[in-house]
């Protein structure tokens, strides 16, 4: 069954005239979905061991108060994340599909790549670590760490291929917060807890995938 078959909501009623609602599908839903899902399920697996959820452990093990830099982490992103969102969904309008298949194409391969690369806790800047507060301190540090960040790249990718700014902030906003939670609450138990190796490879193969399909949309074989 497709995504987009098990939402949107239609009005019917009921003998004596009173409305209910039920299930059906609707045009785009699935469109709709599928931006959301992928982007959320990219975003997860490509953010464990990212050098935004090294931070997150900095942060945690810093101030100990991990509502604040949750919240911090929220803000962050989802403002970062929507700039990207709508960057990508301009560049799109720029170009032509078949020169932007090509493009999206290429770029998720080389992030594919570039995800089996581990970030190292050098690649933090513990010098964003400021006497602000937590919630403060943590929205600065990570909307600047997401500057050029893979998952902040990747966010533009994935706006410039589903052209939906909501579905793909939320997706990849969500799946940020699904990775780095953990990491703020649990700390290095839950970071350690995960085989690396398998979730960059988890990480690559999406974007792989990506690619691969951008590509063959690109030379009209799909």
């Amino acid at each position: 069954m497709l995504i987009g078959e098990t939402f949107g909501l239609m009005r019917a009623r009921l003998p004596g005239g009173c409305a209910v609602r039920s299930l059906v599908y609707l045009p785009g839903t699935e469109e709709l979905m599928d931006a959301f899902f992928i982007s959320l399920s990219a975003v997860a697996v490509a953010e464990i061991g990212d050098k935004t959820q090294l931070l997150a452990l900095v942060l945690a093990a810093r101030f100990r108060k991990p509502l604040p830099i949750i919240a911090g982490i929220f803000v962050a992103t989802i403002v970062n994340h929507a700039l990207a969102a709508e960057l990508g969904i301009l560049i799109a309008g720029w170009i032509t599909p078949q020169i932007l298949s090509w493009i999206l194409g290429v770029s998720f391969v080389a992030a594919g790549i570039w995800m089996l690369i581990p970030d190292k806790a050098d690649d933090v800047n513990e010098s964003a670590i400021s006497r602000f507060g937590p919630f403060v301190t943590t929205t600065i540090a990570f909307f600047l760490a997401e500057m050029g960040d893979k998952t902040q790249l990747a966010t533009i990718g994935l706006a410039a291929r589903f052209h939906d700014l909501i579905a793909v902030t939320a997706g990849t906003t969500i799946g940020m917060m699904i990775a780095n939670v953990p990491a703020v609450l649990l700390g290095d138990v839950a970071a350690k807890a995960l085989p690396m190796q398998l979730v960059r490879g988890t990480a690559a193969t999406i974007f792989i995938v990506l690619g691969v399909v951008s590509l063959l949309e690109a030379a009209g074989l799909v």
